[in-house]
């Protein structure tokens, strides 16, 4: 079974997979409903390279749903009042094991049953961090990084629509855990898709982000292009000092 993210790592191992005529009688993508159109696009363009159908898996409900309407047990009794998960943060990243983990495992727990899985892991080999004892990866046992995926999936003629020249990683993208640099290319170049995680965040009880909400990183982008239009510096304390009063000036105002 090849598990297949559909990110640069994952799509290179499943290419080179097919091209070793390595076994493979299954190859599956668990789909959360927050990839970018350029990644559907790619599962499409991927399976008519291949000339094999990907099994794909959804969660009981949607990302919507978890987000805003499912109501969890609360072990903080001040969150009683709240419906909905709301946004992931750093010890809770229910999205990743509600969408993707738990429907992953409940499908190859059915799956074991019947047959004995083997899984195909694509971690490069400069990842070293999230190699597991047991686990069958192929990228590392070709020593294949990421750089080198990225360049064996261009050579093949897969480009993501250019996803890859504007982001590091293409995962789902309304997540409030990447870094800022990549929510500044989203903001930039992704509006409609920026549009809707400002209706989310407007409508939730728990900020995009311990640190800004997602009004409060459009004042700071703007603010940025600003400041260094001016031919400031957007790392020293006066951009910060300068961009604190900004954003509480917004909130007056507001």
């Amino acid at each position: 079974m090849v598990s297949l993210s559909g990110g640069k790592d994952s799509t290179a191992m499943l290419l080179r997979l097919i091209e070793e005529k390595r076994p493979i009688d299954l190859i599956l993508f668990c789909d959360t409903g927050l990839e970018f159109p350029q990644m559907y696009d790619h599962l499409k363009k991927l399976e008519k390279y291949i000339g094999r159908k990907i099994t794909y898996l959804k969660a009981e409900h949607s990302f919507e749903y978890y987000f805003s309407e499912y109501m969890p047990k609360r072990k903080n009794p001040k969150l009683l009042q709240y419906a909905g998960n709301s946004w992931a943060g750093p010890r809770n990243r229910w999205c990743t094991g509600m969408l993707k983990t738990r429907v992953i495992r409940a499908y190859l727990k059915e799956l074991k049953k019947e047959y004995d899985v083997i899984e195909y892991i694509g971690i490069a080999a400069d990842e070293p961090k999230r190699i597991k004892e047991n686990g069958c990866y192929p990228l590392v046992e070709w020593s294949m990084t990421e750089k080198d995926c990225l360049d064996y999936c261009y050579a093949k003629g897969f480009d993501w629509g250019g996803l890859y020249e504007i982001f590091h990683r293409v995962s789902c993208w309304c997540c409030p855990l990447q870094a800022l640099s990549e929510l500044r290319k989203l903001y930039v170049y992704f509006p409609d898709l920026w549009a809707q995680l400002r209706r989310w965040d407007d409508s939730t009880w728990r900020q995009f982000r311990a640190d800004y909400s997602v009004r409060e990183l459009e004042i700071r982008f703007a603010f940025e292009t600003e400041w260094s239009a001016s031919g400031k510096s957007i790392r020293s304390r006066a951009f910060y000092n300068a961009l604190k009063q900004r954003i509480e000036e917004s909130r007056v105002s507001a």
